[in-house]
């Protein structure tokens, strides 16, 4: 017996120690675990007081109906109830409750100050605000000037006695009042509580300027100073004046250190000008104070969260949600900060956790909708924005995501759609238009697109929206380009020389156009005369040809997906890929067909020189130059002008790669899909490259960080054989050191390794020549970076240097003309396994040179693979695999030092595909089918 007292006693005191430090949820935690609690009502009361200083009001009128179950006299519990009341902005409810416990009060006479206080609340009635809350963020009103100070009275805590109130004091001091006043102290602090509760009321009620008054005259007056800077400084965050509010919650914390609120509201205030470290600083000074806060973790875990710092975001929304577990808006953010760091699963769980508090959460659904588009999961992301347009069929966002998603999946008039509803409810949102310009831009509809990127280049906008508003312009460039050429042969479209290089470096870079001013000459704006001479996109009448032709295209397209997370299937891209593989093999084909038919002529007009006299000879000999295809040559057949230009013009290795880098830039036109030996002199000479990002700061790709451990292992590879990285200023850094070396060997991650560098680095991966013996390419540049205090960007970066480009045009040309001769060989004896092998090894050898080299800004992956089903369907192979699960080629390609590795990774599920077919060569001619750049617009937007 003489334990259970002493323990209780232990635990009173660490409730008055911990009320002293306004450790209102410890004291909580502690009142809560009392032996007596559930039957106390002073105790219902006094946690009821630690709940309101942490402003869970709910929470407070739950304990007051609690003690008043237990004790329908307890007077506190009426006073509570009321203020938690007020603090919701139920001023009516308020002091109906107020005016009961003064009923109640006045037949026993229990306790006189709370009876005076009761009548005072209750007489102000009609100073008090009406109007419903519209924020649950309030200030802690029971806050007293009285200087007075004790330590609770632990009877009083315990057993229900009502001669003391258990409220706290001045905040300088942060002790417990002691309840024998003086009459005049009594009304000076009643006086003080009621104005500053008049504030807050004013506050909820949306009353600033009322309330700010109000406040003002309390610092005036030297009255309740902290409690009334934290007030006004509130009403000044609430009016957007940042700066005020921040001076204010400052002074207040220069009064009082230890007052939570002013340290939290701060760091609320800084958040809202811009998150930053200093409001990350001013909410863990809060936490300091009250390490249990569910709301100053929630706080500090979305700051976190927009300074990308989604380590700690989830560690923070993790400690939140496992103090208040019905805090949905948590969940959410926890969800964000999961997904955004790469963790999908997790961040899936918490945005569902959200959805079964509140299954009616929009916010919740949408961020659900994101992760499953991010994932490739387009059905349940479909399923998702449909279940947030049946919550709010105006909320523009959902719309906007609907229209990015379609468009992502190739079908540009459905997005259009959805974006257009979108607009009709806002139609001043940007990215909305941009979206729906973009999809005009890609049907051919130039007048609307342009339309449309007018709106966004010519309106103010907000930093954020820079990036959109410069796209905007260069697309509408791209856009007006198109506009005069539809009518145009296909192969007059061409933006790398067409478009100036200082244009296409800021498009690539995403500048402000700003940068182009004044040397760019500007396309000529859409005019009603040249619209009504550019006939509209092409619609697709489908003759049984034609028909025939795209279901060939369909089918060997779809080939080109990648069944990995954050690849959506564009059924676009593949109609594009198909038709553009079958122009690749009819134009290969055809093109050595015709130069071996002129060898064969060549070789035949040799052998009859031979056997004919001499002076014979002399006299048939033409004096034309024309060639081996020249009419005048008497021992060659007529050969058609066609089959001439053929001849003079030839067939590269870049003539082949163009055809389906065209396509490319057609099927999406909004991405910059350029050489990168067609941009600036300087800017060529500087290296530019593609950035493929693995790691970037704590986000996990979702594309591409599969393949993060295979690229650490060569990285380390490289730099255990090297012995050196080079720095940012590509400078060598020597890590000879045996302990450094040990140090690289056993790092795991990209701080492990970072550390022992000790700075931002790079190192390049071997590319083996096949065409000089010994010689070793640069591949890419496996890059770490730094960012931040918790972050690193761990990528590939391909500089394209001219010397680089001419080595690997050096060996892209020695492959091709490998594949020309094998294909020759082939055609002679075409079923000989060994000249099959050789030749799809020639191919296999193209592609992994074309991945090593990244020469497009943008589009290399998708113009390698589509080039190599081409190259195959030339020599009469079909490929019929689809890319393995979890397979990316492209990355194959890079990571592998030479060719041989390249193969053992491709062959086993690439090559037993292959299958001898024939019967593409009875499909018609892909570049007369779809001649113009309207029609190849118009079947690429045509339904699949």
């Amino acid at each position: 017996m003489e334990s259970a007292r002493d323990e209780s006693s232990r635990i009173l005191r660490e409730i008055a120690e911990s009320c002293k430090q306004q450790q209102w949820s410890v004291a909580i935690r502690l009142l809560t675990s009392l032996p007596t609690f559930s039957s106390s009502a002073v105790l219902y009361c006094n946690r009821a007081l630690c709940y309101g200083k942490l402003e869970l009001h709910k929470h407070v009128i739950k304990d007051c109906d609690n003690a008043l179950a237990l004790s329908p006299s307890t007077l506190r519990a009426y006073l509570y109830k009321g203020q938690a009341l007020a603090a919701m902005g139920k001023q009516q409810e308020s002091t109906e409750v107020w005016r009961k416990g003064y009923e109640v009060g006045a037949s026993q006479l229990t306790d006189l100050q709370l009876l005076l206080q009761l009548h005072s609340l209750v007489t102000q009635e009609s100073d008090l605000p009406q109007k419903e809350t519209i924020t649950a963020e309030t200030v802690a009103t029971d806050i007293s000037t009285n200087t007075g100070k004790t330590e609770p009275d632990k009877e009083h805590l315990e057993n229900g006695g009502h001669s003391r109130v258990a409220t706290v004091t001045d905040s300088k001091e942060g002790k417990l009042q002691d309840t024998k006043e003086t009459s005049q102290g009594q009304v000076r602090r009643l006086s003080v509580e009621l104005r500053l509760a008049r504030g807050i009321s004013e506050v909820n009620s949306g009353k600033y300027e009322k309330a700010v008054d109000i406040f003002t005259q309390l610092i005036k007056d030297d009255l309740g100073s902290a409690a009334a800077l934290i007030g006004r400084g509130t009403a000044y965050a609430f009016q957007r004046k940042l700066d005020l509010a921040i001076a204010d919650f400052s002074k207040a914390i220069d009064l009082d250190p230890k007052a939570i609120e002013a340290w939290k509201r701060r760091g609320q205030a800084r958040a809202a000008v811009a998150p930053s470290h200093e409001a990350i600083s001013d909410l863990s000074e809060a936490l300091k104070l009250d390490a249990k806060s569910p709301e100053t973790l929630n706080e500090r875990g979305v700051v976190y969260y927009k300074l990308k710092d989604y380590l700690s975001a989830a560690d923070d929304l993790r400690a939140c949600v496992a103090l208040d577990s019905a805090n949905k808006y948590a969940y959410n953010y926890l969800g964000l900060a999961l997904t955004a760091a790469g963790e999908y699963v997790d961040g899936l769980a918490a945005h569902y956790k959200a959805l079964e508090l509140d299954s009616s959460f929009k916010e919740a659904w949408t961020h659900l909708a994101q992760s499953y588009k991010e994932l490739a999961d387009s059905a349940k992301a479909m399923e998702c924005l449909r279940r947030v347009l049946s919550l709010d069929a105006t909320y523009i966002h959902a719309y906007r995501l609907m229209g990015l998603l379609l468009l992502s999946l190739g079908d540009h008039r459905g997005a259009i759609k959805e974006l257009t509803i979108g607009l009709e409810m806002d139609s001043s949102n940007k990215d909305c238009h941009y979206l729906r310009g973009s999809c005009f831009h890609a049907i051919g509809n130039y007048k609307d697109a342009v339309k449309d990127y007018d709106v966004v280049v010519d309106s103010e906008v907000q930093p954020s929206e820079r990036t959109v508003q410069s796209l905007s312009f260069y697309q509408r460039e791209i856009a007006l380009y198109c506009a005069t050429r539809t009518n145009a042969p296909f192969n007059f479209f061409n933006i790398d020389d067409d478009l100036e290089p200082i244009f296409k470096e800021a498009w690539c870079k995403r500048l402000s156009p700003v940068a182009l001013f004044p040397s760019y000459a500007r396309q000529p704006q859409l005019k009603e005369p040249v619209l009504a001479r550019t006939s509209k996109v092409d619609d697709l009448a489908l003759t049984k040809a034609k028909k025939t032709l795209l279901e060939a295209a369909d089918r060997l397209g779809q080939l080109i997906q990648y069944n990995c997370p954050g690849f959506l299937r564009n059924a676009r891209q593949h109609r594009m890929a198909g038709l553009a593989a079958i122009e690749i093999a009819q134009r290969v084909a055809n093109y050595l067909g015709v130069l071996r038919e002129a060898k064969k002529v060549q070789e035949m007009s040799i052998v009859e020189k031979e056997q004919k006299p001499k002076d014979e000879t002399m006299e048939e000999v033409s004096h034309n130059r024309g060639g081996v295809c020249s009419s005048s040559n008497t021992f060659s057949p007529p050969c058609s002008c066609h089959e001439e230009a053929l001849l003079n013009q030839g067939l590269r290795w870049r003539d082949v790669y163009t055809i389906a880098v065209k396509w490319r830039q057609i099927s999406e036109p909004c991405d910059p899909v350029v050489w990168v030996d067609k941009l600036s002199e300087r800017e060529f000479a500087a290296g530019f490259g593609s950035h493929t990002p693995m790691l970037l700061g704590q986000s996990k790709i979702v594309r591409y960080y599969p393949n993060f451990q295979r690229a650490f292992g060569v990285a380390k590879k490289i730099i255990l054989e090297e012995r050196q990285v080079f720095n940012a200023a590509n400078k060598p850094v020597d890590l000879s050191d045996p302990m450094q070396l040990l140090a690289i060997d056993s790092a795991a991650t990209c701080r492990e390794l970072y550390d022992v560098v000790g700075q931002d680095f790079w190192i390049v991966t071997p590319c083996h020549s096949t065409s000089t013996s010994g010689k070793v390419l640069d591949g890419t540049r496996l890059t770490l970076q730094k960012l931040g205090l918790n972050g690193f960007d761990f990528s590939i970066r391909t500089p394209g240097t001219p010397e680089r480009w001419a080595q690997y045009d050096e060996e892209m040309t020695a492959a091709w003309e490998e594949y020309c001769r094998f294909y020759w060989v082939r055609s002679k004896v075409p079923n000989n396994p060994k000249q099959m092998k050789q030749l799809q090894e020639c191919i296999l050898r193209l592609s992994y040179y074309w991945y090593n080299f990244m020469p497009l800004a943008r589009g290399t992956a998708v113009v390698g693979y589509v080039t190599l089903l081409g190259l195959f369907l030339a020599a009469d192979m079909e490929v019929t695999a689809s890319i393995p699960d979890s397979v990316q080629v492209d990355w194959e390609a890079i990571l592998s030092p030479d060719l041989q590795t390249f193969l053992q990774s491709v062959r086993p599920w690439l090559l037993p595909s292959l299958t001898r077919d024939l019967s593409w060569q009875t499909l018609p001619n892909v570049s007369e089918t779809f001649s113009t750049l309207g029609s190849v617009v118009g079947v690429l937007s045509s339904h699949y």
